[in-house]
């Protein structure tokens, strides 16, 4: 190419050696060794990995990290030992004991000869839980059980092995002495332990120290059961529930689809209104409609603002309808507190004050009774801010109408009762604004 643009400008050609058949060769040949020794980045890694692994000269990963192009000679990786004149610290076999065990057992382990401490260093991590002891007085007088047949002897054991073993309910079942005291499942283990704890914490009034768990042992066992009957499912099963839960995904797709048809109609509805009234606005049209308006005007009496107002609440009266999750599958329950997404961020804001000034909690635990008790709630938060603009809006309104009666009828003012007239409170300032 540049030897056609020098021939076009008359400029001296370069003396280039003359390509001939042996040179042409040569040069391919070089190129394809060039591309042989070259290394091919495997299929599926990153450039940037390769580029980590390989640099141009074919160097060797290195094994360590160094920092030695910094001219310092500190770095992780020492090329020479650097050997000093001090004296290897001795060390021994010494024997220890673990304070942990009670049958008085020795071991041994490496020390240094100028560790004089005696203590095992992982004595600090023998740390048990704190079982509660009883006395037979308080057996009998408040942990006699008839009803699921629990006598002392099998509270006894339960309580050794529960001391033994840190409260691990399983193991517990399994070293279970079932010839003298019968079969029992991990269930009633857990049952009857933090009955006995229940009871004891109430009979020493220390129910208000700490709390006392409750364990519910019928809900834990038809959680296992539905557990083993998910487990146990077969594959025609879980075919015929994957059939229904597309069915159900088509159902609610149709759904959204009719859901969007009924939007696009009464747009289309809203839009043929528009074009008949801006064909109405002719001035024939309108000369007729004034004349209809003032007749109206003068046998009508004019609605008043506290109607306006009323209208405007009975529309917000709904307050929050928060989404009723109804699918199939896994689902946390606290989906149900999340707010729709077609709450405007004015509602959200002035939702999040009213809890503020309130003082509750944002994000209280998603129990069945809390979810509904927390969404009514903010149903009710809402519809309070709503009233409180409403109410705002007609003092507003009275205001305007008294300054303007004031201003058409000089010496003379209107009288607005103290009870249509809202304390001015900073949260209701808020949510006005």
């Amino acid at each position: 190419m540049s030897a056609d643009v020098r021939d076009i400008l008359d400029m001296e050609r370069a003396n280039t050696p003359e390509v001939t058949r042996d040179s042409f060769l040569a040069t391919k040949k070089r190129n394809f060794e060039r591309t042989k020794t070259a290394s091919r980045r495997p299929e599926g890694m990153h450039r940037e990995v390769f580029a980590l692994l390989y640099t141009d000269k074919k160097d060797a990963p290195p094994l360590l990290p160094t920092d030695t192009a910094l001219g310092i000679g500190a770095g992780y990786k020492q090329t020479k030992a650097r050997l000093g004149m001090k004296k290897v610290r001795k060390w021994e076999w010494a024997p220890f004991s673990n304070p942990a065990r009670n049958d008085s057992a020795v071991f041994h382990h490496w020390k240094r000869v100028t560790d004089n401490s005696t203590d095992y260093p992982f004595a600090k991590f023998n740390k048990q839980l704190e079982v509660p002891s009883y006395t037979i007085t308080e057996y009998n007088a408040h942990l006699r059980n008839n009803i699921n047949n629990w006598s002392k002897v099998q509270t006894d054991h339960l309580f050794d092995l529960a001391r033994r073993f840190d409260l691990r309910f399983i193991v517990m079942a399994d070293r279970w002495n079932r010839q003298q005291h019968g079969a029992k499942t991990v269930e009633e283990l857990k049952e009857r332990y933090y009955e006995v704890i229940a009871l004891l914490a109430k009979a020493k009034n220390q129910t208000s120290e700490k709390k006392v768990f409750v364990y519910d042992a019928e809900h834990e066992r038809r959680r296992k059961e539905q557990l083993e009957k998910l487990f146990k499912r077969t594959t025609q099963q879980v075919e015929e529930e994957q059939m229904l839960i597309n069915e159900m995904k088509k159902i609610e797709a149709r759904k959204k689809e009719r859901e969007r048809k009924t939007q696009d109609l009464q747009k289309l509805i809203s839009q043929a209104d528009q074009q008949n009234e801006h064909a109405s606005n002719t001035p024939s049209t309108r000369k007729y409609e004034k004349k209809l308006h003032k007749k109206k005007v003068h046998q009508q009496p004019r609605p008043s603002k506290v109607d306006s107002v009323v209208n405007a609440i009975e529309i917000g009266s709904s307050g929050i309808k928060f989404a009723d999750l109804r699918g199939s599958g896994v689902s946390l329950r606290s989906q149900k507190m999340k707010l729709p997404a077609n709450i405007g961020q004015r509602k959200v804001k002035a939702l999040e004050q009213a809890i503020q000034e309130f003082k509750v909690d944002p994000a209280p635990p998603p129990t069945e009774d809390i979810c509904t008790s927390f969404n009514e709630l903010r149903s009710d938060m809402v519809l309070l801010c709503e009233l409180r603009t409403a109410l705002s809006t007609c003092v507003y309104e009275m205001e305007s109408l008294k300054h303007q009666y004031e201003a058409a009828c000089p010496g003379k003012t209107l009288n607005i009762p103290p009870s249509l007239v809202p304390i001015k409170t900073e949260a209701l300032d808020n949510s006005t604004n």
